[in-house]
């Protein structure tokens, strides 16, 4: 959804490296170009406009004209700012002292609320949490329906007593929740309300009503993401209208302008809570502001991948595969290697996982021309394997390769190929565990290898002997001669010329030093 953004802003800055000092002409033409990515993204006009005026004043100053490299100051400063459009700091849910907390889901009709209660009461039971999901929409068709089947999905209870459909009143439904939660001990209820297409009195009350009726801890107002300017009018309205407490973003994998998300922490003063960002129950997460500016700008987002992995890694697992390698390269086998590539895939679609990544903002079209199918057709491969190929791949010849071609559905060079990466990942695996560093890079100030890893030992080059001739009459003349020297030398001529005497008459040089000599 920022794409178009952060290209603007990547190449606003370019322009500004290399300069050793800012000129006021180079921050205005810098601010313009801000100005007008921002206005591009659809971010309203009263937020780029106190932005812009922000950019400019501590640009203006001292802390740009004093700094060793004002391009990188100016790029801090739009990174401090823009985390304060988008809220400042994280803002977490309040509980409640006495369970159960009441979490009431507000909106129109169409931004998600059924599936984002799901994913909620998801997040909520990873958090150590027992949520209840309440239908309370039941004025659309099949609403009640569909909160059951997602609440399911989500391994989450739901309280769904009346059939929706126009039947049933929604406020009773969420008063008796409180009490069902409270006799069958869960710890949050998440209320679903009934949404419209558009803004009208008689969604207002409704939900002014159950808001009266169960006295939430928290109302989220959920807003699509890809509405743009709209989705601020609506919040300003809800707010009017119901009040609320946070925002929840939903549909932020869009391809829609994000102006949304820049402008209605600002303009409603209500700060975004959480994001969704996928069609899965776990494309879902507390909102950073500070980590969402930083991918804007290109930045990445390291804390956020690691808390992914954290979730997903399992520390035993972790210790259990670095003792392995320590040991050296053969104990890593593709059994091990299937099983690290599957945890990977369990942290989500792999172009998200780089693009949070530091600098992967100049790969981007690489990163969306990614095939996810890739990581599948390497299991396929894997898994067509007997159990002593994969815990020896060495043993793999010509016919054992084009058998587990045909098992897996891939040509046979395609095995080939894994076969060739799976042992370079397995040695460079190994020398990082054992402290050498990645292969082909120098080692960390202070950290095990450095310096380019051990240093080898020097090797003595032996020297090569005279090589003997392949004639054998030729060879047992030079065997022959060769005697004759050490026999020679042993008499005590260094040289191997022959004592003197007669031998001494008869001696001639050979025909080349006669040459030489003239």
């Amino acid at each position: 959804m920022f794409d178009t953004l952060s290209d603007r802003l990547a190449s606003t800055f370019k322009n500004l490296r290399g300069k050793g000092r800012l000129s006021e002409a180079d921050i205005d033409a810098t601010a313009r170009e801000i100005r007008i990515a921002l206005l591009e993204a659809d971010v309203a006009l009263p937020v780029v406009r106190a932005f812009i005026k922000q950019v400019k004043e501590r640009a203006s100053g001292s802390e740009v004209s004093q700094s060793l490299n004002p391009a990188q100051q100016v790029i801090k400063i739009v990174n401090e700012e823009l985390v304060g459009i988008l809220g400042g700091e994280t803002r977490r849910l309040r509980f409640a002292k006495t369970p159960p907390t009441v979490i009431m889901l507000a909106g129109l009709q169409g931004a998600g609320k059924t599936t984002l209660a799901g994913k909620l009461g998801r997040w909520l039971k990873g958090q150590g949490h027992t949520p209840l999901l309440v239908a309370c929409d039941l004025q659309r068709p099949n609403a009640v329906n569909q909160l059951s089947v997602v609440a399911e999905r989500a391994e989450v209870a739901v309280y769904a007593p009346e059939p929706g459909n126009g039947v049933g009143d929604p406020v009773k439904v969420a008063q008796d929740s409180i009490e069902f939660a409270r006799a069958k001990q869960h710890d949050v209820v998440i209320v679903d309300t009934a949404g419209r297409l558009g803004i009208d009195q008689e969604l207002m009350q409704q939900a002014a009503d159950i808001r009266d009726a169960v006295k939430p801890d928290e109302v989220l107002f959920v807003v699509d993401a890809m509405i743009g300017q709209d989705a601020v009018n609506t919040a300003e309205a809800f707010r009017d209208g119901v009040g609320f407490d946070g925002v929840v973003l939903s549909k932020l994998d869009g391809d829609a302008r994000g102006g949304a998300a820049l402008s209605i922490a600002h303009v409603t003063g209500k700060q975004i809570m959480f994001a969704s960002n996928g069609e899965k129950l776990d494309d879902f997460d507390a909102f950073h502001p500070d980590r969402m500016a930083s991918r804007i700008l290109g930045m990445g987002d390291m804390l956020s991948l690691i808390e992914k992995a954290e979730q997903t890694f399992s520390q035993a697992e972790a210790e259990k595969m670095a003792a392995k390698l320590q040991k050296g390269p053969k104990e890593f086998t593709l059994d091990d290697f299937l099983a690290q590539m599957e945890q990977v895939r369990k942290m989500g679609s792999l172009s998200k996982l780089l693009g949070m990544l530091p600098g992967m903002g100049q790969m981007k079209e690489q990163i969306n021309n990614l095939d996810e199918r890739e990581v599948d057709r390497t299991a396929a491969i894997i898994k067509s394997m007997t159990p002593a190929e994969r815990h020896e791949p060495t043993i793999i010849n010509g016919s054992r390769r084009a058998r587990i071609a045909r098992g897996s559905g891939v040509e046979v060079s395609a095995v080939k190929n894994l076969i060739e990466r799976f042992f370079d990942a397995r040695k460079m695996m190994s020398k990082m565990a054992q402290g050498g560093g990645i292969p082909g890079m120098p080692g960390m100030p202070g950290m095990p290898g450095a310096g380019g890893g051990a240093k080898k030992k020097k090797q003595v080059k032996q020297a090569k002997g005279k090589r003997k001739s392949g004639n054998p009459m030729k060879r047992k003349a030079e065997e022959a001669a060769a005697a004759a020297r050490r026999e020679a030398a042993q008499n005590g001529n260094p040289l191997g010329l022959p004592p003197g005497g007669a031998d001494a008459q008869d001696f001639e040089l050979p025909e080349e030093f006669k040459k030489f000599m003239g």
